[in-house]
């Protein structure tokens, strides 16, 4: 793997994203791509957001900012990126790097050695790795969660909701064509359109460290319940096709 595109959708995150910026760049300072690019696809942010990458972007070529047309919600962002990317893999990743950057090479030696179209980083598959947690309430809405996605969708994964997620590039594409949703439930829609495409997607135990000051709300978290399901509709729709 030699092209790589990493997507970081933002929404007010002038106080995170410059550690976390710096962090990305001096992981790919120790690796040999030809192409590698950071995108930063700012989600109409109302503080420094944009500002602080294309400070960034001046001193690092590497790094460009793609900005949306408003607040449109972080499954829009990340849709978004994929559409920009100019790399032949696309990462996609939180802006806290809840899940380290480091962790990338796990997905990529899994693509390698599964021969898969593209890989997910879980925190399910071995909870040890999980440094810090989130609330008890939050794990157990977790994987109650998980089980509605399963019978909704009947995909195997047992995380879909971890936010560091590696495409082929051909793959991000047709999945971004043809994703609907906008919002936090954006991660089960697109594995789903992957598996419909007969695209091999692996999951794949990672590093994980609960980073507070979501954004995702109380009310985002219930509402997410409801996304399986829309998924399905959207299928028997035939939007996915």
């Amino acid at each position: 793997m030699r092209s790589l595109s990493i997507i970081i959708p933002a929404y007010n995150e002038e106080q995170r994203l410059p550690g976390s910026l710096e962090t990305v760049k001096s992981y790919l300072d120790s690796k040999g791509f030809d192409f590698v690019e950071v995108v930063v696809v700012d989600d109409g942010s109302r503080d420094r957001t944009a500002e602080i990458v294309r400070e960034t972007a001046l001193r690092d070529s590497r790094v460009r900012l793609v900005s949306n047309p408003g607040n449109r919600g972080k499954g829009y962002a990340v849709r978004h990126g994929m559409q920009e990317a100019k790399g032949d893999w696309v990462l996609f990743s939180d802006a806290d790097l809840s899940a380290p950057i480091q962790e990338l090479d796990k997905l990529i030696a899994a693509v390698r050695r599964e021969k898969a179209d593209g890989a997910i980083g879980s925190r399910a598959l071995d909870r040890s790795l999980v440094g810090k947690h989130q609330s008890f309430l939050r794990e157990f809405a977790g994987r109650f969660f998980n089980l509605i996605m399963r019978l909704a969708t009947g995909l195997p994964y047992r995380d879909t909701q971890c936010g560091f997620k590696m495409l082929r590039a051909d793959v991000a594409r047709i999945v971004a064509a043809r994703q609907q949703s906008e919002g936090f439930g954006f991660d089960v829609e697109i594995l789903y359109i992957a598996h419909k495409h007969g695209f091999r997607v692996v999951e794949v135990p990672v590093r994980w460290f609960n980073a507070e000051g979501t954004k995702v709300s109380m009310w985002n978290g219930l509402t997410a319940f409801a996304d399986p399901w829309r998924v399905r509709l959207n299928d028997l729709k035939g939007l996915y096709k």
